[in-house]
């Protein structure tokens, strides 16, 4: 018995068709993150130990707690 695929491969003439992403989709291409070398990260991930209540009330509340918490501490570093 013959395996089947889910997946055939492409023939010659549907990859001389192929277009890229942006250039087939340029209304969602627009909407889509890019991240490319040499693009320094906004943030850095770091093990930061809490107290549990802190840390249970910045999650409760809600999406953006992170980046919340953050807007917080920046007010609060020390000048200079």
């Amino acid at each position: 018995m013959d395996a089947v695929s889910d997946n055939p491969e492409l023939t010659a003439e549907q990859i001389d068709a192929a277009r890229p992403f942006a250039e087939a989709f340029p209304e969602l291409a627009k909407t889509v993150r890019r991240r490319g070398p040499g693009k320094k990260p906004a943030m850095v991930s770091q093990t930061l130990r809490l107290d549990r209540e802190v840390l249970e009330a910045w999650r409760a509340s809600g999406p953006g707690w992170q980046r919340r918490m953050n807007d917080v501490l920046r007010k609060a570093m020390p000048k200079g």
